[in-house]
């Protein structure tokens, strides 16, 4: 049992176990998952934990579970990525560029709205929890905050202030999608926190009441971050034609 499997009961971290092997690609089209009587024997648990675990990864459309046909795994297309487990392993692997892009491409269709209404709406104190993100930001360009989790706190915090609830209820989702981001692209850039000063400019848009300028200046962000994307998948396809 590892560490994020604490708490689990046993069917729980069979499909967990299971669930990472096939996201980080251990398990595909072309090297299925073994049967449940092999599941059962690799993994010393009761067959009935082995069919729930295998029942749970088909409910989430990682798989297909059929009698004499075995356990198929199914296209990524499949996957249901809104669910919390596989968001988590999801985030744990090593997700390719064309869904990082795809991540990327459900931010620029939702962010940009959420910082307009954000403008519009004129929560008070949610505003206030935007003007604390942005500060933990500038103090993470001095090492005295954690720049991934502030950059976070400051998106989520504008999906807050939209008061859309399903804006609101997309924060897990994004946190999501933000971590793998951020990683690829600080990475990708050589720098280690986001710019303060472009999350800035949405805030200022925000707080002006200036529902135009919140929502120009997170499609800025959110285009800069695609188009990084881009050019490695260019990168990429150059290097596969080599």
């Amino acid at each position: 049992m590892n560490s994020a499997q604490r708490g689990m009961n046993l069917t729980q971290q069979v499909a967990d176990t299971l669930g990472r092997a096939i996201v980080g690609g251990k398990y595909g089209q072309h090297n299925p998952v073994p049967s449940e009587a092999v599941i059962c024997e690799q993994m010393d648990v009761s067959r009935s934990a082995a069919r729930e675990a295998v029942k749970s990864l088909a409910a989430k459309g990682l798989i297909t579970s059929r009698a004499r046909q075995g356990i198929r795994v199914l296209a990524e297309s499949e996957w249901n990525l809104f669910d919390a487990d596989v968001l988590r392993w999801v985030k744990d692997s090593n997700p390719s560029l064309a869904l990082l892009k795809e991540f990327t491409e459900l931010r620029i269709a939702i962010e940009p709205e959420a910082a307009k209404l954000a403008a519009e709406r004129q929560n008070i104190q949610k505003i206030e929890n935007i003007a604390d993100a942005l500060a933990r930001m500038k103090q993470a360009e001095s090492g005295l905050d954690d720049p991934l989790e502030s950059d976070i706190a400051f998106h989520l915090s504008i999906l807050d202030a939209s008061e859309n609830r399903f804006f609101m209820q997309l924060g897990r989702i994004i946190d999501t999608t933000l971590r793998v981001s951020i990683r690829f692209t600080n990475t990708r850039t050589g720098v280690q926190a986001g710019s303060y000063l472009e999350h800035k400019k949405i805030y200022e848009g925000i707080v002006d009441r200036n529902p135009g300028a919140a929502f120009e200046h997170a499609s800025k962000l959110m285009i800069s971050t695609l188009a990084t994307i881009d050019e490695a998948l260019e990168e990429s396809l150059d290097n596969k034609n080599l």
